[in-house]
């Protein structure tokens, strides 16, 4: 089974994803996380992908399809995948359709998490973390219970995510508008895609997109 995670940062693919990879052995590909690992080889290939990431380039979408094609054919692929941040363009979204129909294989199923832009941008922005464990507050909803002190490690270190201040966030999410959406008509029209609440709790998300998947729903 084949499927695309879309929804704009923080609405929770990431974990949607874990936990199906975790349940039912369909691998979760994060490209970004993907375009790292490769930089950060010593093959040919991860050197190019390493100047262009260094030098503030977008990488091309050539690139990134040949790394998820040569990434799919591995074994643990043989179950299928969760793309996690790729499509981001209808280009992008034609090249990937392209370059699985060569392989025989095609995307099963292409679920959108719909979010509250202003409440996500808050739950986002604030955000911080243990500088030491890495251990995940909010300024509001969960706070140390101890001020000052993480609960988990005991460390007064904590941090922000740059790219998780309030501008920073309005900016990505200006981004995904602007470039993502529009390959929300291109699968419609294929009937792929479905719409499901992420604003829902983690676990009501999760038994949402294993009823449209066919399976039963994990939970951590």
């Amino acid at each position: 089974m084949n499927v695309i995670l879309l929804g704009p940062p923080g609405s929770g693919k990431g974990t949607q994803a874990k936990r199906f990879e975790q349940s039912c052995g369909i691998r979760h590909l994060a490209t970004g996380d993907m375009l790292r690992a490769v930089a950060s080889s010593s093959s040919e290939f991860g050197r190019r992908v390493k100047e262009i990431m260094d030098s503030g380039q977008l990488v091309p979408d050539a690139i990134i399809i040949d790394m998820i094609a040569a990434r799919i054919a591995e074994p643990d692929c043989r179950d299928g995948f969760i793309l996690d941040g790729f499509p981001r363009t209808v280009p992008q979204a034609q090249a990937l359709d392209d370059m699985l129909a060569q392989r025989r294989l095609g995307i099963d199923h292409v679920i959108l998490i719909e979010v509250n832009d202003a409440a996500l941008i808050d739950r986002l922005s604030g955000r911080f973390s243990c500088a030491k464990c890495g251990a995940s507050y909010h300024e509001r909803y969960n706070r140390p219970r101890v001020e000052g002190v993480c609960d988990i490690c005991g460390s007064r270190e904590f941090v922000h995510r740059p790219d998780d201040r309030p501008e920073a966030v309005r900016a990505r999410f200006e981004v995904y508008r602007r470039q993502t959406e529009p390959i929300l008509p291109y699968y419609r029209a294929r009937s792929l895609l479905r719409v499901i609440d992420g604003m829902a709790g983690i676990d009501n998300v999760t038994t949402e997109i294993a009823a449209i998947l066919g399976v039963d729903a994990p939970h951590a």
